[in-house]
């Protein structure tokens, strides 16, 4: 029985465009918190991260001056406070120190040079003349390098293997003490002390900022998904509006090309069947358009409570929107041309958006202040434009909102790019901000790109 072959996955182009936001949201979120991650392989510096050179290479330094300055003063205390041969205490003393450089990048492997060479110096001063009245097993030297390592190792490996270091240290202090139990002071108490506490402090610190960083990947995954939630979400806006305004010439078209045997006598057969076709391809299309936006239409009775039956406004409703605005307490100054314009439906409804957005954000984020509104046509006709200008608000007045997420200019953003017209936004030197739309007067919203390519 042979094996049903499991299909092809989708091309990159033709997967759903919420797939590939979500998929570009998480690499963008990814890529920041990499950037800021501490590197937890081996090879790599223990603190380092990719915004400053200096900070990549200060591990070294602290490990190099670590490791220069214990090296001397170790086989200065083996030598003259526990009287061991010279040669054996500079082994000894290189053993216990050098591998602190190597502790940046890969201190486990270096706790196990480390620990041995102290058990070994241990040992080797169990029959030593001098070492009566002085630190034993672990010499001061010897302590002051293990914490040093101890700080490194905690700052990279995991908990169950810094249990296993803290115990291994403090196994070697009890058989020291069992194989030479009348050699005081122990030290090996206060090693195994010490040694926990940094380990606990140095795991606390790691885990913390270990925790600070998926903090900040989730915030930037959340930030750029809502952004683009934002998009999604006034783009079907724009489209329940464009099929409210194509839907409406479709009808039209509709009941004029059936209408038209019965207005106009004398026409021929054939241009009565033309006549038929023309209302057979308009129902067509509108009959797709309602299918394909059918889920957007119920969708949005299921959250507004039932559909919108209300006409979609435009430059007309202008007047109607001002006075709410300065019902809310901002004073806002409507300049209208003198002569009706005449703009496409779809250019008509994004005027008013756009001049809807903007007195929006000076409600809340600049109340108060002077608005002025003008919307003129160019001289030769073909575009309109449309501008919003607020002053800086008054000094007594807060912001209903203190930051804002810039989703409010997406709206705009989109509108103005599906109908092929330019927006240019910003804040003014005297601490106001400046909306400005161009339109083109006779738009043609269906000749824009397709909205997932932009």
């Amino acid at each position: 029985m042979s094996t049903p072959t499991p299909p092809p996955p989708p091309a990159p182009g033709r997967e759903p465009a919420r797939i590939r936001a979500l998929r570009a949201a998480r690499q963008a979120g990814r890529a920041l918190a990499a950037d800021l991650r501490t590197p937890a392989g081996p090879g790599t510096p223990l603190f380092g991260t990719a915004h400053s050179r200096w900070l990549r290479g200060l591990p070294y330094v602290v490990a190099f001056a670590f490791a220069v300055s214990l090296l001397p003063t170790t086989i200065t205390v083996l030598t003259h406070d526990y009287g061991m041969n010279g040669g054996l205490a500079g082994g000894l003393a290189t053993a216990q120190t050098a591998p602190l450089l190597l502790a940046v990048s890969r201190p486990l492997q270096a706790w196990w040079v480390i620990f041995a060479a102290d058990v070994v110096c241990a040992l080797a001063l169990i029959g030593a003349d001098h070492v009566e009245g002085h630190a034993w097993p672990w010499p001061p030297t010897v302590i002051v390098g293990y914490l040093a390592l101890m700080l490194a190792l905690s700052l990279r490996e995991r908990r169950r293997t810094l249990i296993a270091v803290w115990l291994a240290t403090g196994a070697a202090g009890i058989l020291s003490e069992a194989i030479a139990p009348d050699r005081v002071p122990g030290t090996w108490v206060l090693l195994f002390v010490l040694s926990g506490v940094v380990l606990l402090m140095g795991a606390t610190l790691r885990e913390r900022g270990d925790a600070q960083r998926r903090l900040l990947e989730q915030e930037t995954i959340s930030e750029a998904e809502r952004a683009r939630r934002t998009l999604l979400e006034e783009r079907t806006r724009i489209a329940r509006e464009l099929h409210d305004v194509v839907a409406h010439h479709m009808s039209v078209i509709t009941v004029q090309a059936d209408s038209a045997p019965y207005r106009i006598s004398g026409i021929p057969p054939k241009a009565q069947e033309e006549f038929s076709s023309i209302a057979a391809t308009a129902r067509e299309s509108l009959a797709e358009m309602r299918r394909l936006l059918g889920v957007l239409r119920s969708e949005e009775t299921e959250r507004d409570g039932g559909p919108e039956k209300a006409p979609q406004p435009g430059i007309s409703q202008l007047p109607k929107l001002v006075e709410g605005t300065v019902r809310a307490g901002v004073p806002v100054e409507l300049t209208l041309p003198e002569e009706p314009l005449a703009p496409d439906a779809a250019v008509d409804l994004s005027a008013y958006r756009i001049v809807q957005e903007a007195l929006a954000n000076v409600v809340r984020h600049a109340p108060g202040a002077r608005t002025r509104v003008s919307v003129t046509a160019t001289s030769d006709g073909a575009r309109l434009t449309v501008l919003i200008v607020n002053s800086a608000p008054p000094a007594p007045s807060a912001p209903l909102e203190t930051s804002g997420t810039g989703h409010g200019l997406v709206g705009m953003r989109e509108r103005v790019r599906l109908l092929d017209g330019s927006l240019d936004t910003g804040p003014l030197p005297d601490g106001g901000f400046r909306v400005a739309a161009q339109l083109p007067l006779t738009g043609s919203p269906l000749s824009a790109k397709d909205p997932d390519t932009a």
